[in-house]
């Protein structure tokens, strides 16, 4: 299945709003990559997200399944389509950056744990 959504230059991975990231649950691996205070603070979190700080990506990631689709999430989605092209140069195949991070996710209302 092909999603829309636009490809990030030359990095490989996706950019997709919240709204598409939210019909993603269920069927991609949610990795939130900001930190354990911002995972349970304000923002909240999306229920069944992973929480990776971006410092230990790096040495989690090896043993993801890198045919799995993967979406990172951070605060704003910046430091989610770091850590996504840093996916895509380590050889993951499916990889989306929630564009503009819960703080998108919660401006369209969609639901959060804390």
């Amino acid at each position: 299945m092909s999603l829309g959504g636009s490809v990030s230059g030359t990095s490989g991975y996706r950019d997709l709003t919240p709204r598409d990231v939210a019909s993603e649950r269920g069927r991609a691996r949610f990795i939130d990559v900001r930190e354990p205070h911002e995972y349970v603070g304000e923002l909240g979190h999306i229920a069944g997200a992973e929480l990776v700080p971006v410092a230990q990506v790096e040495g989690a990631c090896p043993a993801w399944n890198k045919d799995q689709r993967v979406v990172l999430i951070c605060r704003s989605g910046a430091r989610s389509g770091r850590m996504a092209a840093l996916l895509v140069s380590l050889g993951f195949k499916d990889v989306i950056n929630m564009a503009g991070g819960m703080m998108a996710w919660n401006a369209a209302g969609l639901p959060v744990e804390h």
